[in-house]
C-alpha cells in the first residue's frame, strides 16, 4: 500500500515537471503582468515628456526662422521641412535629459558668473599694470563631478570666460586650467561656479 502510494506521487512529481518545461511562462504570471504594467507605465511618461521637448524646441526653431525670413505665406512648405528637420537632428544630437531648469538659481549663476568676472578683470589688470609683475602662472588640476558630454562642457565654456582661467585638456577625468597666479582658490571658485550650475540646469 506504502508503495503504490509512493509511485503515485513520484507520477505527479514527474507529471508538474513536464508541465514546469513546456510552459514556463506560466509561473507567477501575475508578478510578470504588475512589471509589464510598471514598464509601459514609465514608457508612457518618457514618450509624453519627448513630445513636450519636441514641441518646446520646433516652436523655438519657428520663431528663429520668423526672425530670419520673415512672414511668407509661400515659405510655408520650406519652413515646415527645415523645423522638421532641425528639430529631429537636435533630439539626436542633444538628447532630452531629466533635468529641471531652476530660474531662481539660474538668475543666480548669472550674477555670481557676472560677480566673479569683474573681481577676476581687475585682480588681471592690476597684476598686468604692477610693475613688480605679481604673476605666478601654472596648472590647476579641478575634480569635477560633471559627467563627461553636454554637462562638462557647458562647465568648462562657462568658466573659459572668467579672466585668468583656461580649461586646458583633461587629465584621469579631471579638467586642468591654465591660471595666471595658482595661489588663488582657484579651485574653490571653480566649485562654486560648478555648483550654481548645477543648481541652475541640472537639477535632476
Amino acid at each position: 500500500m506504502m508503495q503504490s502510494s509512493i509511485r503515485h506521487a513520484n507520477a505527479l512529481l514527474q507529471k508538474c515537471g513536464t508541465a514546469r518545461r513546456h510552459n514556463p511562462g506560466a509561473i507567477e504570471e501575475t508578478g510578470m503582468t504588475g512589471s509589464s504594467g510598471d514598464r509601459d507605465g514609465s514608457t508612457a511618461v518618457a514618450v509624453e515628456g519627448l513630445w513636450r521637448v519636441a514641441t518646446f524646441r520646433a516652436a523655438f526653431f519657428l520663431c528663429l526662422w520668423l526672425v530670419l525670413a520673415g512672414v511668407n505665406p509661400t515659405d510655408i512648405p520650406a519652413a515646415a521641412a527645415a523645423i522638421a528637420a532641425a528639430t529631429w537632428t537636435s533630439l539626436h544630437l542633444l538628447e532630452p535629459s531629466r533635468s529641471r531648469w531652476s530660474g531662481p538659481a539660474l538668475v543666480r549663476l548669472v550674477l555670481l558668473f557676472l560677480y566673479q568676472s569683474v573681481v577676476a578683470g581687475v585682480d588681471v589688470a592690476r597684476r598686468a599694470l604692477d610693475p613688480r609683475l605679481p604673476l605666478r602662472p601654472g596648472f590647476v588640476v579641478y575634480p569635477t563631478g560633471l559627467s563627461r558630454g553636454t554637462r562638462r562642457n557647458v562647465f568648462a565654456t562657462l568658466t573659459s570666460l572668467l579672466p585668468g582661467t583656461v580649461p586646458t585638456g583633461e587629465e584621469s577625468g579631471q579638467i586642468v586650467y591654465h591660471c595666471l597666479d595658482v595661489g588663488q582658490p582657484v579651485v574653490a571658485e571653480l566649485a562654486a561656479e560648478e555648483g550654481a550650475l548645477v543648481r541652475a540646469l541640472y537639477n535632476d
